[in-house]
């Protein structure tokens, strides 16, 4: 029996996830699920509890590698219209997991409320963000979270609140399978003054990253106080090539695919770099992408 019958209109086997991936590599789901709502979720996440059925969630695919051999399980993507909400208050927005985070400020721009500026160029949507508390040199998600809903594997809904968050960088105690939806702090502001903000940040952004080439955002987290690109520069590993990854000659801290990558080049190419980095500068860089 399948064990996803009477779903066929929201499920998919063997999915390649390249499709899915920044990196546009990496093997296929066994079951790509895509629930057109929070009833039909609840219900895939009750089918796999009671199968014993591996759960991933997959947000934009921004900060992922997945393995060659692909993933087993239930990959569970959020993309229907109840999870692309958006709804502005004179204080906040709140915003449904699966928006782009892009897009979120760009409304906030159009809406004339500032806060999310900070934002500008990460990728990934609201989910995936707030869950790994994604962030630059400009700040992070978690300085503007007030509320985060939430639902674990058992299908129980709740919210987590401002005083009960705790932000670290690029993390958070928020250990629920499922973000469903956040709500930031903003303020009315001069849509001007904020569009200003958001083009000089993203001019930043994209002449120091290799935007226009396929990668998975920084590899690696950043030591207390030292910058991983900058070790890895130092190194003299710019240029880097394993098969078709390679270490991006625009920003070291980013591996860049061609067509013709596959993942074991990626994660053969971030052992290289580790192992080096650990040789010449006694330093243990800890991946930021997840694999899966």
């Amino acid at each position: 029996m399948n064990l996803f019958t009477d779903l066929d209109h929201s499920v998919r086997t063997d999915e390649p996830l390249a499709r899915h991936t920044w990196f546009r590599i990496g093997g296929a789901a066994q079951y790509f699920v895509e629930p057109t709502s929070q009833v039909e979720l609840e219900e895939v996440v009750r089918r796999c509890r009671e199968n014993d059925l591996p759960i991933h969630v997959l947000g934009d695919g921004a900060n992922l590698l997945v393995a060659d051999n692909g993933v087993a399980g239930a990959v569970i993507h959020l993309t229907a219209d109840h999870f692309g909400e958006v709804t502005f208050s004179p204080e906040s927005v709140k915003v449904s997991a699966g928006v782009l985070m892009s897009q979120v400020v760009l409304r906030c721009v159009r809406e004339g409320r500032s806060g999310l500026e900070a934002l500008t160029g990460i990728p990934g949507t609201v989910g995936g963000c707030v869950r790994m508390n994604a962030g630059g040199a400009f700040g992070d998600c978690g300085s503007a979270v007030q509320r985060v809903t939430v639902m674990d594997e058992e299908c129980n809904i709740f919210e987590r609140f401002r005083d009960d968050l705790a932000f670290a960088y690029r993390s958070t105690n928020i250990t629920s399978r499922f973000v469903l939806a956040v709500e930031f702090a903003v303020t009315e502001d001069d849509p001007q003054r904020i569009l200003k903000q958001v083009k000089q940040i993203w001019m930043h952004k994209k002449n120091s990253q290799p935007l226009g080439q396929a990668n998975a955002g920084c590899i690696f987290k950043n030591p207390r106080g030292i910058s991983a690109g900058a070790l890895i520069d130092k190194a003299g590993l710019k240029g880097k090539r394993v098969g078709g990854a390679m270490i991006s000659d625009k920003h070291a801290n980013f591996i860049v695919t061609s067509r013709d990558a596959t993942a074991f080049d990626v994660l053969k190419l971030i052992d290289q770099i580790r192992d080096r980095v650990a040789q010449e500068f006694g330093v243990n860089l800890e991946k930021e992408v997840e694999v899966w």
